[in-house]
């Protein structure tokens, strides 16, 4: 299961990968990856999001 969404209040693109519960985080420059307890990638968080894309790319992700 695989889910996009995009949070205009922080600018911030949230990729799920799965529903598993999160553990711990680990941030690198605008990226935030969360674990869950056995160190599988739960959730992969782009802050910041509309530096790195445009507002078209935006809408034709979140459209997908």
């Amino acid at each position: 299961m695989k889910k996009i969404s995009y949070s205009k209040d922080v600018d911030a693109l949230l990729i799920e990968l799965s529903q598993e519960p999160i553990a711990y985080a680990e941030k690198n420059g605008q990226v935030i990856l969360h674990y869950s307890p056995d160190d599988k990638l739960v959730l992969v968080e782009i802050l910041d999001f509309r530096r790195f894309m445009s507002e078209d790319a935006v809408a034709a992700l979140l459209a997908s």
